[in-house]
């Protein structure tokens, strides 16, 4: 149970490339960020990753019109059907070649998907269980480009593809008589969208330089006419699998023939050329990048290169209104199923944005890092994680809802290091730029700016259990600094080390600082006497990283040699290593001229951090493996393969050997434009990335991990984002002292019998989650003290770790309110005798409670100003009432009002 740690969310990225869609409702944002795809609940304000990935970044997706299944298409064209009710792949598929994009006709029986100049039409999968999902139905000719957009009519007969040769083709869903295919061109320049309108062939089509072309047809959807075969009829050969050959050889035969004589009489469908629209250009680089149209209301909505985005309603063409929401190229436009809130994406930056266009205000809006992150840190109750990147910004999360609700933009240059204090209402953080900063989460403000008396570059950060000292070292003086929290001043400088300072750290206990060091040492410093170093731990090679244990009782320090030490701090002697070079198994960069057995022996650990019990240690680094290792036994106990995207460097062992040609791989050859704006020309030498809008390929490894203090998840700073896993406690059977009468019917009898202890006791023992919740909850609200007081000492922390998990999810609030305190306040003695074994089910506790605090004063505060409003709403109407109803009502508002502040009281004790 204690590894059986899942993926449950990327936090710290929203968007990466590829295009937007809403849910059905129009309430959730589908977003693809690298090889996975979040869902952001609009309404609840959350998020969510779905459990599946693809092997290469995602460039499309397409969504079935009940908004069931949706298709995930990576660089490659490498497919997955996935299911959006179960979270769980249906089915694999290739197209062997790029995807450009791909739509589900409305009615939800065929999808069409476009790749270089062929629109590709196939059955959409059904209910039942089928060998092939994806069956091939007619492919279509007609481009000679690559295609870029798709768009159905509303009664799935015909579909319009455009490409980048300018022109745009209408094609037949059926074989119709009167419509076999028809080109249109009239634009000089790529088109980005089209766009039947509804309930008619009338068409609109815009175009990258900003022209959008309306045009008529002269026959409407009835009008359509399904061919009548003139050939032979063949008999039908079962498993006959050149179906989609001989309907592109007869497709073609068609469009040769001329018309038989019997169809002489059915008109042909025609278009004509309406009328030509210019969007406002402003300088040659406001391309349009991104549209969208929404039928029922005839909203065009186009996003340009240089982040503004316009409303128009077609087909007059009436402006509504202009908006700049981004300095960077929109990449992506959606609107929701009732047209009111529109998403955008920009990939150059990570944001995602939904606005409401009617009032004029954003529902949604998030950016991630948009370089690499650097650093992470818990919240003393696990309900916040603080980040900070190479981009300068230092972002909290939410753990609950996965969103950012805060972003602190004071540093100049990138973020090293950052920390909560102890009161978890600080944020400390340490940038290249010389500056130690402090933000304070009540009024989201930097109230404590911390400087060297020389320009130093910080790279490591410490604040004592405290929050009074805050300690930085420095990566080219050598030094550490040491500030006061509440003055701000500097109190000593701490000099002694040969090399660069590459990790600092406070004792949990005591008032001790170590730090580790490039020179080979790690110093342990007595805050209480004269800042003395009170010892020096020799080391085999450079130090990189070290942590305490939650205890204080263990040091860990990860060297340059792959080597984990772990050291008493009490008597300065080594208790143990882990050599954990081979565990990292990196891989080959497309670059190495090396092989990648080769390359780990120059590889090392740069993250440690202990589990919440101090059992076990966590230790990342370039690599795209994640180790747990035992810490009394000194082993790997297990591995997480953090991504397998292949779109980042060093995910292989071996490098593909189709692409190596006599000249080098053909991986480091660029092929076409980077963001469709310019030439793409990669700079040598560059890993982390690029500020411009060159490619580059980044290499995946692992910069930060950290154990949430309540112990049920744990959290990785990645090259893909902020990787959080937590406990999978549905799929373990773990009973406890198990004995054949241990059984469902045995418990479930001794609730018959009204035997609650006894029951309570016997489901423990089963460890089955749905029956220790049926049990719990079947015991009277009157009986609760009375089993809390019977219950043997083995069993109350696991009744109290239950209980701390069901408040986090039901709604039966005070019940479980009623375990947690008469468990607390009858063995608390106990308990406080094993309090750091049960210190994270505490901390868990605790940030339930709050959470549930937080909720609960936010309606009691609606619900106070909803009465006030109804009260005012009333009098001024002139709504005559009797003084003493008025007074009945002022009572009952009073009442309810102490009873919310007294549930308010009792949820914070």
């Amino acid at each position: 149970m204690k590894f059986a740690y899942r993926f449950s969310n990327l936090l710290g990225a929203v968007y990466r490339q590829g295009n937007l869609h809403f849910s059905k409702d129009g309430n959730s944002v589908i977003s693809p960020v690298g090889n996975r795809v979040s869902v952001f609940d609009l309404k609840n304000n959350t998020s969510e990753t779905l459990p599946v990935s693809t092997t290469k970044n995602i460039t499309c997706v397409g969504l079935s019109p009940d908004g069931n299944l949706a298709i995930l298409v990576d660089e490659d064209g490498s497919a997955l059907l996935v299911s959006l009710i179960t979270r769980a792949v249906l089915h694999h598929f290739h197209f062997h070649k790029p995807v450009n994009s791909i739509r589900f006709s409305p009615d939800g029986r065929k999808f069409v998907v476009t790749k270089e100049n062929v629109a590709l039409m196939y059955h959409a999968p059904g209910k039942q269980r089928e060998f092939n999902a994806f069956v091939l139905d007619k492919s279509y000719y007609g481009p000679y480009d690559e295609t870029t957009c798709i768009d159905w009519t509303d009664d799935s007969k015909c579909f319009v593809v455009g490409s980048k040769d300018m022109s745009t083709w209408v094609f037949g869903a059926e074989r119709w008589a009167n419509l076999i295919y028809y080109s249109l061109g009239g634009h000089k320049d790529v088109i980005v969208g089209c766009f039947f309108e509804k309930d008619s062939l009338d068409l609109y089509t815009v175009s990258q330089d900003g022209t959008l072309c309306v045009w008529e047809s002269d026959t409407e959807l009835d009008g359509l006419v399904l061919k009548k075969s003139r050939d032979k009829p063949k008999p039908l050969r079962p498993g006959d699998e050149e179906d989609e050959v001989m309907e592109e050889e007869e497709g073609e035969v068609i469009r040769g023939k001329p018309e038989a004589p019997n169809e002489k009489t059915i008109k042909n469908v025609r278009y004509q050329h309406k009328s030509k629209h210019f969007f406002n250009k402003e300088g040659d680089f406001n391309n349009l990048t991104a549209a969208a149209y929404h039928k029922p209301t005839h909203i065009l909505v186009t996003g340009f290169a240089s982040g503004i985005f316009h409303l128009h309603e077609l087909p007059d063409f009436n402006l509504i209104h202009s908006l700049s929401i981004s300095d960077q190229r929109i990449s992506s436009v959606a609107i929701n199923s009732s047209g009111d809130w529109i998403g955008f994406g920009c990939s150059g930056m990570g944001q995602l944005l939904v606005w409401e266009w009617q009032s004029e205000s954003y529902v949604f809006k998030q950016q991630g890092h948009f370089n690499n992150m650097a650093y992470l840190a818990y919240s003393a109750d696990g309900q916040y994680i603080v980040t900070g990147g190479d981009d300068g910004k230092v972002k909290v999360w939410n753990t609950n809802s996965g969103l950012c609700f805060v972003t602190f933009t004071e540093h100049t240059s990138s973020v090293t290091n950052v920390t909560f204090t102890s009161s978890g209402f600080v944020i400390v953080s340490a940038s290249l730029d010389g500056t130690v900063r402090a933000f304070d989460l009540h009024r989201y403000r930097n109230f404590r700016t911390f400087t060297s008396p020389r320009p130093a570059q910080f790279s490591s950060l410490a604040v004592d259990s405290s929050g009074e000292l805050v300690s930085a070292g420095a990566q080219d003086s050598f030094e550490i600094f040491l500030w006061s929290m509440q003055t701000g001043r500097l109190l000593e400088v701490l000099g002694g080390h040969e090399g660069p300072v590459s990790c600092l750290c406070f004792s949990p206990v005591q008032s001790i600082l170590a730090s580790a060091s490039w020179d080979r040492t790690v110093r342990l410093w007595d805050m209480l006497d004269s800042w003395q170093v009170k010892e020096t731990l020799p080391l085999t090679s450079d130090g990189l990283s070290l942590t305490y244990r939650p205890d204080g009782q263990e040091l860990a320090v990860a060297t340059l040699n792959g080597e984990i030490s772990f050291w008493n701090p009490q008597t300065a002697t080594q208790t143990g290593s882990v050599a954990g070079r081979h565990d990292l198994e990196t891989g080959r960069k497309e670059t190495d001229k090396i092989t990648a057995k080769q390359l780990a022996k120059g590889k090392s650990f740069t993250s440690l951090c202990y589990s919440a019990d101090g059992e076990s240690i966590l230790a990342g680094g370039q690599s795209k493996f994640v180790c747990i290792y035992n810490v009394k036994e000194q082993m790997l106990m297990k591995k997480f393969e953090i991504s397998c995207n292949l779109s980042f460097d060093a995910m292989e062992e071996f490098l593909d050997r189709r692409k190596m040609t006599e000249f080098g791989s053909l991986a480091l050859v660029d092929e076409g434009a980077g963001d469709g704006d310019e030439v793409n020309i990669s700079l040598p030498g560059v890993r982390k990335g690029d500020m411009s809008s060159r490619h580059f390929k980044p290499e995946i490894r692992v910069s930060a991990l950290r154990f949430s203090p309540t112990g049920r998840s744990w959290a990785a700073t990645t090259t893909e984002g902020l990787l959080v896993y937590s406990l999978d406690g549905s799929l373990v059977f773990d009973p406890y002292d198990l004995d054949l009468d241990v059984t469902p019917a045995s418990i479930r009898k001794q609730l018959r019998l009204q035997e609650w202890t006894s029951a309570i006791v016997l489901a423990f023992r089963l460890n089955e989650t749905a029956l220790k919740q049926e049990v719990l909850e079947t015991v009277p609200h009157g009986q609760i003290p009375v089993v809390c007081g019977s219950l043997p000492d083995i069993y109350v922390e696991k009744l109290l770790g239950f209980v701390t998990t069901c408040l986090e999810k039901s709604g039966h609030l005070q019940f479980y309110m009623t375990w947690a305190n008469n468990l607390l306040m009858l063995h608390g003695q106990k308990l406080k005798n094993r309090s750091g074994a049960i210190l994270p089910t505490l901390q868990a506790l605790q940030k339930s409670i709050q959470r549930h605090f937080d909720d609960l004063s936010k309606l009691c505060d609606f619900n106070m100003y909803n009465i006030r409003y109804a009260a005012a709403l009333s009098k001024q109407r002139g709504v005559k009432r009797p003084a003493e109803e008025e007074e009945q009502d002022a009572e009952e508002l009073s009442e309810e009002m102490s009873e919310a502040s007294l549930d308010s009281a009792e949820l914070t004790l």
